[in-house]
């Protein structure tokens, strides 16, 4: 005799909810061959959620990637590779105190800083040293200070600060983009007869700043010194001053 033909999800013998065990049919809504369907959409799921927790552990994505530091490297004797030839010419300095390092307190995992000072001494400075007749005269400080940021990317907040009005005290008169030179680049003109560039380069942050002040040596006896002649226009340096960065970021990648 022919029986009639079983249906498809119908219970008993072979049906799909034997096939599949472990679940019972009464933890879920239809038949067993929807909760088969349930479990290789969840299987899949975890898989593909798998697979992407290890592309962002290997590979950074959907986080932000530490920034690359271009070859930068700041040590200790850093300061030794500074010579700033081309500020020390146009400022006619004859004499140069070897240049000063300072860690600035700063040597940590995420950011590295270093600081350099040169002092530049003209000739007529030099000569008021070796007791030549009373006047005025001028000198020049330069100081490098190198940046390595090693977690954050610091170009947002470099951006930022061509916008300040007011730097350690100073007055900013003057904020100017300096093309072709890093990533980013600005020319800062202080009050003081403070002159700094600064430059961001992936994560490296290099900033060279010239100082001019004016002294007064006097002869014996001398009550009061003659007006002060007007203060040298630092602009007037500004390509000494491109040039001595590009041979600073230089030094720095190289050691």
């Amino acid at each position: 005799m022919i029986s009639e033909p079983e249906l498809v999800g119908e219970d008993g013998p072979g049906s799909s909810q034997d096939v599949v065990s472990g679940f019972d049919d009464r933890q879920g809504p239809g038949a067993g061959g929807r909760w088969r369907g349930g479990l290789w959409a969840a299987g899949g799921a975890l898989t593909a959620s798998a697979v992407w927790a290890t592309a962002v552990f290997a590979y950074g994505i959907g986080g932000d990637p530490k920034p690359d530091l271009r070859g930068y490297r700041v040590e200790s004797d850093t300061c030794a590779a500074v010579e700033l030839k081309a500020l020390a010419e146009v400022v006619r300095a004859t004499e140069t105190e070897p240049a000063e390092t300072a860690l600035d307190g700063i040597e940590h995992p995420a950011l590295h800083r270093i600081r350099c000072t040169v002092f530049l001494i003209p000739a007529d400075a030099a000569a008021q040293g070796r007791k030549e007749p009373a006047g005025w005269t001028e000198s020049y400080e330069a100081s490098v200070t190198a940046e390595l940021h090693k977690e954050t990317d610091p170009r947002p907040e470099f951006e930022a600060s061509s916008t300040l009005t007011e730097i350690d005290g100073m007055e900013v008169t003057q904020v100017e983009r300096v093309p072709d030179l890093g990533d980013l680049a600005h020319l800062l003109v202080l009050s003081d007869n403070v002159m700094q560039l600064k430059v961001v380069e992936g994560g490296a942050v290099v900033t060279l700043t010239l100082t001019a002040w004016r002294d007064y040596d006097s002869d014996d006896g001398e009550e009061e010194p003659p007006d002060e002649p007007p203060e040298s226009e630092l602009l007037a340096y500004r390509a000494e001053l491109i040039s001595d960065m590009r041979d600073v970021m230089k030094a720095l990648k190289t050691g």
